[in-house]
């Protein structure tokens, strides 16, 4: 019987060996499977986040460089064209123009240009001009008139950095 017991605790030390052994290499089969997800799939996906992000202020440094050149044309206060009551604006007006070579000759024909947008607002009502859709309207406006002034034309954007209607 003593014989038997120590066969029994040998082959359940053997048992026990091979189920430590078998264990040991799940869990190093698990481990390195997580370390090659881990290289293979995560580090990629940063890679590509850090790819996106780096487009992404490529992008944005190029849409900086389509900036054009600011030409404040100042501010005009004119009476409107209602016919019910004396109205104001009062608007300031920068330009974005092409590049320097239309500056240089926007600043020649300042008194021009002036004179076309003066005439220009003087025609306008407050009603047309009170609406998102009029102010942008009015901007078109503003543009088409300098272009047609300028020999290459050129301005690109027109921007209002005041606009106040007053009733008088």
């Amino acid at each position: 019987m003593a014989e038997e017991e120590k066969q029994e605790q040998e082959q359940g030390s053997k048992g026990g060996k091979k189920k430590l052994i078998s264990l040991i290499l799940i869990l190093l089969l698990v481990a390195g499977g997580g370390a090659a997800y881990k290289f293979l799939v995560l580090d990629k996906k940063k890679a590509e986040t850090k790819e996106k992000q780096a487009e992404k202020i490529i992008e944005e440094i190029k849409a900086t460089e389509n900036v054009g050149v600011m030409f404040d044309l100042g501010t005009f206060v004119v009476n409107l064209a209602d016919p019910d009551i004396e109205r104001y604006l009062k608007v300031s007006i920068v330009l974005e123009l092409k590049d320097q070579k239309v500056q240089m000759e926007a600043q020649k024909r300042l008194p021009e240009i002036k004179d076309a947008i003066t005439t220009l607002l003087l025609t306008k009502r407050s009603s047309e001009i009170r609406t998102p859709e009029g102010i942008e309207f009015l901007k078109e406006e503003i543009a088409k008139r300098v272009n047609a002034i300028l020999p290459l034309g050129g301005v690109k954007n027109v921007y209002f950095t005041e606009f106040i209607i007053q009733t008088g």
